[in-house]
C-alpha cells in the first residue's frame, strides 16, 4: 500500500485513539508511551500490519537482509536460574551440560576455513570457571586465525559476572574485551527490564539499568549492538513499552543500536512451561508494533530458529527486514525449549527462495549492514550452499 492508501485506511478508522496514532505515524511523529500500549490493546493486525508495512518500505523498499554466520556456544553450565530457560544447567548438575575448551572451539571455528561466513556469534550460560582472562583469549586466538571475522559476543549477563569476578568496571572490562578483538553486542539477556516482571523471571541476573549500561559503554567505545525483548508469557502490555521505551532512549542518546529483535517466549522444558505460548497473530503484532514504536532502530529482526521459518518469512509484510543468519544448526538455545526449528539451518540459497517467496529483495550483509552481496542479480544455480 503506499501513503494515499494508508491514509484512505487510517481516515476509516472509528477509533479516534487509532486514528490519531495512524496520522502521527504517516507523519513521521513519534508516538508516546499510551499510544503503543492503545496499539497492543486496541489496534487490529491488519491496521498495525499495514502501518508497519509502509514504514519498512519508507526506510528500505524491498530490501530484507541476511547475513551468513555460525554460533558458538561455549557452556550451557550457569550459576542463574531464569524461570523461561530450558537450556541451561545449574553449576551443581554441570555434570549434565557441556563445556567447551578454547581448542574446541578453535576446531569449529577452523571448520569454516575457506566458507564464505562473515560472522561468529558467541553466547551461552554464565559458567564460574570460565573468566573474563579465559574469553579473552579466545577472541585473540579467533583474530588471530581468522582477522577478518566479526566477532558478535557476550550478552551484558555474562559480561557484569565476568566484570565483577575480574573485579573490573564495566568501562575497563569493555575496553579489555574489545582490544582483545570483541567487534559487537547481541541483544540477548535483556528479557523484560520492568522490575515487576524480572523480578519473577530472572531475578538473580543484571538488572535493566546494568544491561544498558553495558551497552552504552560498547557504544561510546565505538562498537554496535542489538536489543531484543522476551514477549508472550506474564508480562503485560505495558511492560513492552516500558522497554522499547527505554531502549528507544537510549538509542536517542549514543544511536549506537543496530537491531531489535523480539523473542517469542518458549514453554518446553522449563519451570514456565504452564504459560501458554503466544499465537502467531500475537507474534505477527509485536513485531508490527515494534516497527512503529521504535523508530530509532533502522532494523527489525526476526529470528527464524525461534519463530520457524514460515512465520519469519511472513514478518517480512509486518515491519521485519532482516532474517538473520544461515546458523548452519549451531545453536540449541531455542530447539531445547520447543522450536519448531529442532535442528536451525538453512543454506544461503534456501534464505535466498525464502526471501523472493515474500516478493523482497534477497542482500546478503556483514554484521554492521555493509552491503556484500545482492542475491536478486544471482542465478539460483550460481549460489553456494
Amino acid at each position: 500500500m503506499n501513503k494515499a492508501q494508508i491514509q484512505v485506511l487510517v481516515d476509516a478508522q472509528a477509533d479516534p485513539i487509532l486514528k490519531s496514532i495512524g496520522q502521527k505515524i504517516l507523519q513521521n511523529e513519534r508516538i508516546s508511551f499510551e499510544d503503543g500500549v492503545a496499539l497492543f490493546e486496541k489496534s487490529s493486525l491488519p491496521y498495525v500490519g499495514a502501518l508497519a508495512n509502509w514504514k519498512r518500505n519508507e526506510l528500505h523498499g524491498d530490501i530484507t537482509y541476511f547475513n551468513r554466520n555460525f554460533h558458538i556456544e561455549p557452556t550451557n553450565v550457569c550459576v542463574f536460574s531464569c524461570k523461561f530457560c530450558s537450556y541451561s544447567k545449574l553449576y551443581a548438575h554441570k555434570e549434565e551440560g557441556w563445556e567447551l575448551t578454547i581448542d574446541q572451539m578453535m576446531d569449529i571455528v577452523r571448520s569454516y576455513d575457506g566458507k564464505p561466513v562473515t560472522e561468529v556469534h558467541i553466547v551461552g550460560g554464565v559458567h564460574p570457571k570460565l573468566t573474563l582472562a579465559f574469553f579473552l583469549d579466545l577472541m585473540r586466538a579467533i583474530k588471530a586465525h581468522r582477522p577478518e571475522l566479526h566477532i558478535k559476543a557476550f550478552t551484558p549477563v555474562e559480561l557484569d559476572y565476568m566484570f565483577r569476578k575480574a573485579k573490573v568496571s564495566i568501562q575497563e572490562g569493555m575496553r579489555l574485551a574489545h582490544e582483545a578483538g570483541l567487534d559487537s553486542l547481541p541483544g540477548g539477556g535483556a528479557e523484560i527490564f520492568h522490575p515487576d516482571v524480572r523480578t519473577i523471571i530472572c531475578d538473580d541476573k543484571v538488572d535493566a539499568n546494568g544491561w544498558l549500561e553495558i551497552h552504552q559503554t560498547a557504544h561510546e567505545l565505538g562498537m554496535h549492538s542489538n536489543a531484543t525483548l522476551l514477549y508472550g508469557h506474564i508480562e503485560k502490555y505495558e511492560h513492552r513499552v516500558d522497554h522499547m521505551e527505554r531502549l528507544r532512549q537510549l538509542q536517542d542518546q549514543t544511536k549506537g543500536f543496530n537491531t531489535f529483535i523480539p523473542l517469542k517466549f518458549r514453554n518446553k522444558d522449563n519451570e514456565m512451561h504452564e504459560v501458554p505460548e503466544s499465537t502467531m497473530l500475537e507474534d505477527l503484532k509485536m513485531y508490527a508494533i515494534s516497527r512503529l514504536y521504535i523508530d530509532n532502530f533502522p532494523h527489525i529482526k526476526a529470528y527464524w530458529p525461534m519463530l520457524g521459518r514460515q512465520v519469519a518469512q511472513l514478518t517480512l509484510s509486518y515491519g521485519v527486514n532482516d532474517i538473520d543468519g544461515t546458523i548452519d544448526d549451531t545453536t540449541k538455545i531455542y530447539s531445547m525449549a520447543g522450536s519448531e526449528e529442532q535442528n536451525p539451518a538453512m543454506t544461503t540459497l534456501e534464505l535466498v527462495r525464502l526471501i523472493k517467496q515474500a516478493k523482497r529483495t534477497p542482500i546478503e550483509r556483514g554484521t554492521l549492514y555493509n552491503v556484500i552481496q545482492d542475491f536478486s542479480l544471482v542465478d539460483e544455480a550460481a549460489i553456494e550452499a
